[in-house]
């Protein structure tokens, strides 16, 4: 049967604003995808974050509407917090009081609790692949909607994999003419399907995307107004893949390049449709666009009934939030002065901003008064990428939605008090040495890929593998490697170190004093400085990247620290900032050092170029580096199975077991349980425990008259934040849709692109069910981001107004924004106003 032509014109002759209103539709479609990074430069994303200018509760109804998508905590959750207490009555009355909505719907707190008994009946709108599934064989096979979204998972994932597969497939066209190709040779999706004429009718498909586009919507005359909401829950339907098209389409506008890829996604689930219509006799298909037409037509009232039955779930959500909030008020307003570092400050120690950080900070001033702690976001202030030497893998250290500006790759200087000094000679040789050792690595590993190799290289390694396999059986308790020296001989390791490349004297001094400033650190100076960056510590983890620093794109923070720690070391360097009236003083020294956050052992590099007073002091602080870990890793112990009474070598030497260990799945809880962002002076938080859950970032508006460091900190590491909570809050409330399941079903995609739970399916994007679950309970509370910020009204309202990013965010509840009032008590931002929070 072939296709028949268009019931209104043929395609070629379609009017020019019909097909630019489908234009316009399927780029409307496209924009409501967020990115989804790949595993080696994870990334927390909002998954809504195209959505943030529609208030939460009305994007959760078309959340549920368009792709059955769960946005607030399930019913379930809220009833067990109900039971335990987390949520008060006095909870539940507040969150009604500022639910102006609620009021005028007259619900009451009896209504809230009796709704926790059932779930939300939500409607759905269905998609032509659902209405057609209809013969009476659907339950002896795959429905439709899972074959459809296997076959096109799988095409994706030979299309955009670079990496993985030894034997690639020719890919000189765009995905769509590459799944077009490849469905005409596929034999295996009509069996699983019960299509036995899919061949012949994948010969028909359009020949352009555009083509597949406008032929199905000819066909399905649905009405114009609903276009585009059919096509986002379209493209929900292959949401992992939409995510990482989207992503590929952010890079391509970073590079102003074309990024094409969403768009022949979309194509091609809509010729899937086309395939599915023609699969049909005349009489099912025109049914089937009859009852997908009267279906849409409801579209407006459906999302209307569903944004009001969320209401109790909003009220719900509010209620949770609520609860901790009031913990959260009690402590920054129990002791608002808070005590103060004595003025002789022998140690600073700047943090980058991390939930795992709060309580190192806390346990570092308390075995040491003497030191002042400091939080500072965004990847030191360095936007680099960074190539590690001999190498081409050039990869991003700042955060996802920014362009890398600077380079950095490895120098070698090894003459103390000269930092900017180059050693070509050991760089040569290090080249040399790295160059040969990969050579060979792969020569190994490509005699192991040949398909008739197999078993004999097992057999010929033999004894070699006995190692590896003892390391699987009894993890050792090693520190954490760095990866990027792999390859270079252990005696040159010690000499190779990332440093900026290609800057004049005048442009480090510029980006110096840029980031001194932005870290408050362009006055008071100590002796020793330490730049404290973090990486995680996993093994045979898929998403370990997860665990390093956000901020630095999926990287650990080690690069930026030592980097901007040998800048500020360069004599040249801080001569220049002495001339704009910047002094760093003579004998202070800066040094790059690394949490790691899976153990909380404090690390610090190029230690041998420090001067002999400087090292000194490093010795010095070295035991209650210690100490602090170890307070620290008592604090963590119990939630991780562990005794917090154990000795402190015994504990440690367990965390760097679970740390190696290839089937542990949860070597540390990363930033589970985060939901809330402090910008202020340390005083106001200093000797406050925030239980892990808490970024610290310190801003003092006095030294800030042009308010520029605050505008930078609200459209910055805010929504840094911001993107991390919603990653977590998404992952835990649709586990399915938003989080990546099991980890140990994980199989990576691509090399690095992402993981299938088991052999299929859509690729999974968010955080595994270990990272957020312990197998009895959730780690993670679905709280959004509480901002509480020490600056004027005036100055925060300024920064709200001038970027629309921010309003959305805070006009449409994504986020809560608070400030210190006059009188020490705190506000609550709402459209404008300042609102007493409740103590």
């Amino acid at each position: 049967m072939a296709m028949p032509e268009p019931a209104h014109h043929a395609m070629d002759d379609a009017p020019a604003d019909w097909r630019a209103g489908v234009e316009t539709a399927c780029e409307q479609a496209c924009r409501a995808i967020a990115p989804a990074w790949p595993l080696d430069r994870a990334v927390a994303v909002n998954p809504h974050w195209a959505r943030i200018g529609m208030p939460v509760r009305r994007v959760a109804a078309r959340m549920a509407v368009l792709g059955r998508i769960r946005v607030f905590p399930s019913r379930a959750m809220q009833r067990q917090a109900w039971d335990r207490q987390r949520i008060a009555l006095a909870d539940l009355e507040q969150a009604l009081a500022m639910l102006a909505p609620a009021h005028s719907a007259g619900l009451t707190t009896a209504h809230l609790l009796s709704a926790l008994r059932d779930s939300p009946r939500l409607p759905s709108l269905p998609l032509l692949i659902d209405v057609l599934d209809d013969d009476p064989r659907r339950d002896a096979r795959l429905s439709w909607r899972q074959a459809i979204v296997h076959q096109i998972s799988q095409t994706c994932a030979a299309c955009f994999d670079t990496l993985q597969a030894e034997w690639q497939p020719a890919r000189g066209q765009g995905l769509y003419d590459f799944w077009r190709e490849t469905l005409r040779h596929d034999h295996g999706t009509g069996m699983l399907m019960d299509l036995p004429g899919l061949g012949r009718i994948s010969k028909q498909l359009p020949r352009t995307r555009q083509d597949a586009e406008c032929r199905l919507f000819e066909r399905l005359q649905l009405p114009p107004e609903v276009w585009a909401d059919y096509l986002e829950a379209t493209l929900l339907t292959v949401n992992g893949w939409a995510a990482w098209c989207a992503y590929l389409r952010c890079q391509a506008a970073l590079e102003d390049s074309g990024g094409e890829h969403l768009r022949d996604l979309l194509a091609i689930r809509l010729a899937w449709d086309a395939i599915l219509l023609e699969s049909k006799d005349d009489t099912d298909a025109r049914q089937a666009s009859a009852t997908l037409q009267d279906a849409w037509r409801q579209a407006p009232e459906m999302l209307r009934r569903c944004e009001q039955e969320l209401l109790v779930d909003e009220a719900w959500q509010l209620a949770l939030e609520i609860g901790y909030q009031r913990q959260l008020a009690a402590k920054l307003t129990l002791a608002p002065a808070g005590p103060k570092p004595p003025d002789g400050v022998q140690v600073q120690a700047a943090f980058c901003i991390d939930v795992r950080s709060e309580p190192l900070r806390r346990a570092l001033e308390s075995v040491l008064p003497s030191i002042q702690t400091l939080g500072f976001a965004g990847a030191f202030g360095l936007p680099a990428a960074y190539t590690p030497i001999a190498t081409t893998a050039r990869r991003p250290q700042l955060p996802g939605l920014l362009a890398p500006t600077l380079e950095m790759s490895d120098s070698v200087a090894t003459l103390p008090g000269r930092p900017g000094a180059q050693d070509e000679a050991a760089l040569d040789r290090i080249r040399r040495a790295r160059t040969e050792r990969f050579a060979l690595s792969g020569q190994w590993l490509a005699a192991s890929r040949w398909p008739g190799a197999a078993f004999s290289f097992v057999e010929a390694a033999g004894i070699g593998y006995l190692a590896k396999l003892a390391q699987w059986l009894h993890p050792p308790s090693h520190r954490r490697t760095n990866d990027d020296l792999a390859g270079i001989p252990a005696r040159l390791r010690p000499i190779a170190r990332p440093a900026l490349q290609g800057l004049d004297l005048d442009a480090k001094i510029a980006l110096a004093a840029r980031v001194l400033h932005a870290m408050g650190l362009d006055r008071n100076i100590a002796p020793l400085v330490l730049l404290v960056g973090h990486g995680g510590q996993s093994s045979n983890n898929a998403q370990a990247a997860a665990l390093d620093c956000g901020a630095c794109c999926g990287q650990a923070g080690e690069v930026n620290a030592r980097g901007l720690a040998q800048l500020l070391n360069e004599e040249p360097v801080r001569a220049g900032l002495a001339d704009r009236g910047l002094a760093i003083p003579p004998a202070s020294r800066f040094v790059a050092a690394l949490h790691n956050t899976t153990t909380d052992e404090i690390e610090g590099f190029d230690l041998d170029l420090l001067p002999p007073a400087a090292r000194s002091c490093w010795e010095r602080l070295v035991p209650a580096l210690r100490r602090a870990g170890d307070l620290v890793r008592r604090e963590r112990a119990p939630r991780l199975g562990l005794g917090a009474r154990t000795g402190s070598d015994e504990l440690l030497r367990q965390l760097r077991r679970r740390a190696n260990d290839g089937a542990q799945t949860r070597p540390e809880w990363g930033l589970a349980g985060n939901a809330a962002l402090v910008i202020a002076p340390r005083s106001r938080s200093r000797a406050v425990s925030f239980d892990g859950r808490c970024f610290l970032h310190d801003y003092d508006a006095r030294h800030d008259p042009d308010e520029s460091v605050l505008e930078s900190l609200m459209t910055a590491p805010m929504l840094v934040a911001h993107w991390i909570n919603w990653q977590y809050h998404a992952s835990t409330c649709d586990p399915e849709r938003f989080g990546s399941g099991n980890k140990t079903l994980h199989n990576v995609v691509g090399g690095r692109i992402g993981v299938f739970e088991g052999n299929g399916g859509d690729l999974r994007i968010g955080l595994a069910r270990q990272s957020l679950h312990d197998g009895q309970r959730w780690v993670h509370e679905p709280l959004r981001l509480t901002v509480a910020i020490d600056a004027p009204a005036a100055a925060i309202e300024r920064v709200v107004m001038k970027h629309e990013v921010v309003r959305q965010l805070l006009d449409n509840g994504w986020l809560h924004l608070w400030r210190w009032m006059g009188d020490e008590s705190l506000g609550r931002y709402a459209r404008g106003q300042w609102v007493a929070v409740p103590s």
